[in-house]
C-alpha cells in the first residue's frame, strides 16, 4: 500500500469563500478582493476559489489584511501658498 505525504486523519478539508468569509468575520466581496489585491491565499478548483483556513489564518496574523495607513492630509491653505522669497519681489 502506498503512504501519501498528508495523513487523512490531519488533512485540512477545502473550505469556500462563505466559510472564509465566515470564519474571519467580513463579506464575501472582501474575501474576493483580498484575494486579488491583497495576495490572500486561494486555489482555484475548476471555476471555485478553496481555503485552507491555516493558510488565511497565517496571512492574516501576518498582517495581510491590515489596512494600509491613511496618508497625512496637508492643509488647502499650506498646499496651494507658495513660499515667499524677500529677493525675488525685489525687497531689501
Amino acid at each position: 500500500m502506498a503512504q501519501s505525504n498528508v495523513s487523512s486523519v490531519h488533512a485540512e478539508p477545502w473550505t469556500s469563500v462563505e466559510q472564509v468569509a465566515q470564519h474571519i468575520g467580513v463579506a464575501k466581496d472582501t474575501v474576493y478582493r483580498w484575494r486579488e489585491h491583497k495576495g490572500l491565499p486561494a486555489h482555484r478548483i475548476g471555476r471555485l476559489w478553496k481555503f485552507k483556513l491555516t493558510e488565511v489564518d497565517l496571512w492574516v496574523m501576518a498582517g495581510g489584511a491590515a489596512e494600509e495607513a491613511p496618508s497625512t492630509p496637508t492643509s488647502a491653505a499650506t498646499a496651494t501658498t507658495p513660499t515667499k522669497n524677500k529677493a525675488s519681489h525685489g525687497n531689501p
